[in-house]
């Protein structure tokens, strides 16, 4: 029976964290570290989403701003609002919550975040400085899967870890932290041939590509790590993942929960990201 990964335990010992650092920093640097999170119409997972990242920001102690702008907002008004906040020198962290409406170009919206206040790391700048091995901001859910791996003592160095899902959000970024920690990575995807045959080489196996129940157990190593980022609704209308919990959860030595797992830890890292751009602002 495999060992549940708890995230909410752990995402609020990282918020934890970033509370006590926030009155030392405006201790030395008379101010606290300040994220705006911008939301463009109504979309209601949005809401959902964008209420938790305040909340845990109000939490930590840190200021956080909240713009709420109209679904049919024109491109060339959001772009104006994101290059004021940019040139804000009390603005640390700006993160505008995707998806946006369809008349809206959500890449030319990404780069027009100044790379130093990218706390959600989509920046090309910040994707560059990830392959390149440079200093940058590190996306959040991959950089939460990281923080999760290492709260088990998860060694990496020489195991074999899959990656099924290719995105520049999750899959991609995944594959390079875990090359950085010296794994082999192997990236999957829903259209990789014979998937199980190779998810079942994974010591550690990492799901994101955002398909109800693909994994079974059958699919998985005995013993191995799965962290399931899928979040998805099943036939009934609950939160489930990537994995066939009931059917993988015997054959993993460890595994992560939908919902519990990944997805309170991916809103952790982002108050340490915030933290990351106000110390790398407050160095220049």
């Amino acid at each position: 029976m495999g060992k549940i990964i708890d995230g909410k335990a752990l995402s609020q010992a990282v918020k934890d964290e970033v509370k006590e650092q926030v009155p030392l920093l405006e201790e030395k640097y008379g101010r606290k570290p300040c994220l705006v999170v911008i939301i463009v119409g109504e979309n209601p997972a949005s809401q959902v989403y964008v209420r938790n990242k305040v909340k845990a920001a109000a939490y930590t102690g840190m200021e956080s701003r909240l713009i709420e702008l109209p679904a049919d907002i024109s491109e060339e008004a959001l772009l104006g609002q994101i290059a004021a906040l940019n040139e804000d020198p009390l603005v640390d962290g700006i993160l505008v919550q995707l998806p946006l409406p369809k008349h809206i170009d959500e890449e030319k919206v990404i780069d027009a975040i100044s790379r130093e206040k990218d706390v959600d790391g989509f920046h090309p700048g910040n994707v560059a400085g990830l392959w390149l091995g440079k200093d940058c901001i590190v996306p959040c859910t991959p950089a939460g899967v990281m923080r999760m791996l290492d709260s088990i003592g998860c060694e990496l160095k020489g195991k074999n870890a899959v990656v099924v899902g290719r995105s520049n959000i999750v899959g991609k970024p995944m594959a390079k932290l875990l090359l950085d920690r010296h794994a082999t990575v192997t990236i999957a995807h829903s259209r990789t041939a014979d998937l199980g045959a190779v998810c079942r080489t994974a010591d550690v196996l990492v799901l994101a590509v955002g398909k109800a129940g693909l994994v079974t157990g059958d699919m998985v190593k005995p013993g191995a790590v799965l962290i399931d980022v899928g979040m998805n609704r099943n036939a009934e209308g609950k939160l489930c993942g990537d994995a066939d919990f009931a059917s993988c959860e015997p054959v993993a030595g460890w595994i992560t929960p939908v919902p519990g797992g990944v997805g309170p830890m991916t809103i952790a890292m982002l108050m340490q990201n915030t933290i990351h751009c106000f110390l790398s602002r407050e160095a220049r």
